[in-house]
């Protein structure tokens, strides 16, 4: 018989919720005053209560370790990924010479699919189509090694197919980890959301036809859009400063 887990009270992403929280936080307390002369309820000890929950989901969703190992696994995925674009080359030069006698092209032999994964990062891609590029090779080692490739060349490409699916399994372990404690904890979710869901109720109460500025942050939809907008932005940001760094291969 299946667990009878508590189910999700809230409409985001487990990780979209301390943020979102805080970002009330902010709002909350800074209108602490008229919180407060609307009820008592309303209090310090209310919003140590609400950053203490923040706290608490925070650690549980976006752990500090295992964000920073997993930090670290996806540096090193990416280091391993854009590190095979100039051996890249050189491969496709010896497919290049070799053409007439292979009779295959450098697309039929997995370069134009490994370069489109590794610009999108995409570490199956990366890996299936190492193992065709390997693969190809083994077939055509002979023809090939008479053209100059060597046997590090090879071992490099081998070598990186192995780390990737590594570091490629350990990222979905700790994730895996991860998802399982939450749902075991999803009852602390739950309360955080409940406590943010009363703040946000009043809120509108509060400013509804007054403020519309304060209403929106106040309004749980609007408030999932700036965290969304926010890590779309960041994300964009870290995309090109990769990109500036690590300039696209060269058309086969």
């Amino acid at each position: 018989m299946a667990p009878n887990f508590p189910l999700r009270n809230f409409n985001c992403k487990d990780e979209e919720l301390p943020v979102i929280c805080r970002f009330v936080a902010y709002s909350f307390k800074r209108d602490l005053a008229d919180f407060s002369a609307f009820s008592p309820r309303f209090n310090e000890e209310y919003v140590t209560q609400f950053e203490s929950r923040i706290a608490e989901v925070s650690d549980l969703v976006e752990p500090k370790s295992e964000t920073a190992q997993l930090k670290i696994i996806t540096e090193r995925l990416h280091a391993s990924m854009s590190g095979l674009l100039l051996p890249l080359n050189r491969l496709n030069g010896y497919i290049t010479i070799a053409r007439q006698e292979l009779k295959i092209s450098p697309a039929d032999f997995g370069i134009t699919a490994i370069r489109k994964s590794i610009n999108a990062k995409d570490a199956e891609g990366v890996i299936k189509a190492l193992h065709l590029i390997l693969g190809n090779i083994d077939r055509n080692r002979d023809l090939l090694t008479a053209h100059g490739l060597q046997a590090d060349l090879v071992n490099l490409f081998a070598e990186s197919a192995s780390a990737i699916s590594a570091d490629k399994q350990t990222s979905y372990e700790v994730q895996s980890n991860r998802k399982t404690i939450v749902q075991n904890n999803l009852g602390k979710l739950n309360a955080l959301y409940d406590q943010l869901s009363e703040i946000l109720n009043i809120g509108k109460i509060l400013f509804k036809g007054i403020d519309v500025v304060k209403q929106q942050e106040y309004t749980f939809n609007e408030l999932k859009k700036r965290v969304r907008k926010t890590q779309s932005t960041s994300t964009d940001k870290t995309e090109s400063n990769e990109a500036n760094s690590n300039p696209s291969s060269p058309v086969n």
